[in-house]
């Protein structure tokens, strides 16, 4: 696979949910701190028919095939994962750049474990508001509270 391929973005529809869910769960698999709690077709489930009703999505597509998303409700970023073949090339920050470019504030919890994205998104800008130990969330792991004020 070539990651030179020309990446654009667009609004997610219904038909994309089981390439969503795949890349959801590939990207999450790449962690070997990160518990498995779903099954593939709960992961579609939940992209199909609790994400892409509620949420604004955008993908990421290169050679007809979604590398990426991003899913946003209201103030906060809720979703954000890139194949992982496809990290580090610019589309984690065009989805994000694109996907917020309106909002005068953003915000979104990270995994404390997750340091990739930790720097990633303190080199956007974002701060650190708030430690949180995971009993907010149901992986059950401790988390970040970032927020990012324009």
């Amino acid at each position: 696979m070539s990651n030179r391929a020309k990446v654009t973005l667009r609004p997610a529809v219904d038909a994309d949910a089981a390439a969503i869910a795949r890349t959801m769960r590939a990207s999450l698999n790449t962690f070997a701190w990160m518990p498995v709690l779903h099954t593939p077709e709960e992961d579609l489930f939940f992209v199909r028919d609790i994400l892409l009703p509620k949420q604004h999505v955008t993908v990421a597509v290169a050679s007809e095939r979604i590398v990426g998303f991003i899913a946003v409700n209201g103030d906060w970023v809720d979703q954000l994962y890139l194949d992982p073949a496809w990290t580090a090339q610019g589309i984690g920050r065009r989805l994000l750049s694109q996907a917020t470019v309106s909002m005068p504030l953003i915000k979104l919890h990270c995994f404390q474990a997750n340091t990739g994205a930790r720097r990633f998104y303190e080199r956007h800008g974002f701060r650190a508001e708030a430690l949180g130990d995971g009993s907010n969330n149901e992986e059950g792991l401790p988390d970040i509270l970032y927020v990012l004020k324009r």
